[in-house]
């Protein structure tokens, strides 16, 4: 090789190394969200056998944990050496295994569920199985999202439903998440009877932890004058507390080289959304007997 070629190959390399910009290109960041393995015991079949579900994760972050000292990445070529020890120079980049999976204002999440019926010793149970992954820009503003969900998956009752779901909202209040606020059901036909399944119709900012109706139908007897019995359906508002209570952050310390790794983390605290008031609804039943339903009427984070 002359002169002339070495200089150029050196300018060449040279203009590579110090092309700024993210050190990942756009199909790197595209297919680092994706699913993952993540099984799940769920419990025992008719048998007495374990039975495990791998229910699929979406990975929030690229990459592989970092390999141990000395260890060498085989599909590593030459120039990604150069590169990187050029990007060392200017400061070290932040591991591949801590950058997040999508773009900002993006979260990885899932976009196709299927529903699968497992039969457990203690009866049948619905598992909801991750097929694949997608970046979902994150909202402003909190609104109904589609939400696709396959039920009895390659068997001639196959079908796929929006159920519907709420947006991944940014810039919320503090104590607030964009929850569902109305709900619909869908009919299901099955093989051996016809189900409803619930979906989301609107959704609306609320606290993490709500009230939410749930209606119970009860047969009461209503006595008219001349000790007429009239059996009436009697419906009642019993409601649910749904909602998720965060006990904040529990990293207690942090390292000032790299301030998204915890150090040290403080013992969990269990925090769940239950009643916090009720009220009593009593009536008479149809075998004379005196009734009294309680229903919720409001909720609140509890440790």
């Amino acid at each position: 090789m002359d002169v002339v070629q070495h200089v150029l190959l050196l300018l060449t390399v040279s203009g590579v190394l110090s092309r700024p910009g993210d050190h990942r290109n756009l199909f790197t960041q595209r297919a680092c969200c994706k699913r993952q393995s993540h099984v799940l015991h769920i419990g025992q079949d008719i048998s007495g056998g374990p039975v495990s579900v791998d229910v699929g994760l979406c990975r929030s972050h690229c990459g592989r944990p970092p390999r141990a000292r000395g260890q060498q990445d085989p599909s590593r070529s030459l120039l990604d050496f150069l590169r990187s020890k050029k990007r060392r120079a200017r400061g070290p980049p932040p591991p591949d295994h801590l950058l997040p999976s999508c773009g900002m204002n993006q979260a990885c999440a899932p976009a196709g569920v299927r529903v699968e019926r497992v039969l457990l010793l203690e009866g049948p149970r619905e598992v909801e199985v991750i097929q694949e992954c997608q970046c979902e820009v994150r909202l402003s503003q909190c609104m109904r999202v589609p939400a696709l969900k396959t039920y009895h998956a390659e068997t001639p009752h196959e079908a796929v439903l929006d159920v519907g779901g709420c947006s991944l909202s940014k810039g919320s209040p503090e104590g607030f998440s964009c929850l569902p606020s109305r709900f619909d059901s869908a009919l299901l036909e099955t093989p051996n009877k016809v189900e409803l399944v619930r979906t989301v119709v609107d959704c609306d900012l609320k606290e993490t932890c709500f009230r939410t109706p749930h209606v119970e139908h009860h047969y009461e007897l209503v006595l008219h004058e001349g000790g007429v019995k009239e059996e009436k359906l009697r419906e009642i508002d019993v409601g649910r507390c749904v909602g998720r209570c965060s006990t904040g952050s529990r990293c207690l310390l942090r390292r000032p080289s790299d301030p998204d790794s915890c150090s040290l983390w403080a013992e969990p605290q269990s925090s769940s959304c239950a009643p916090e008031g009720h009220e009593s609804h009593t009536f008479i039943s149809p075998h004379l007997q005196i009734r009294s339903v309680l229903s919720i009427t409001s909720c609140r984070c509890r440790s």
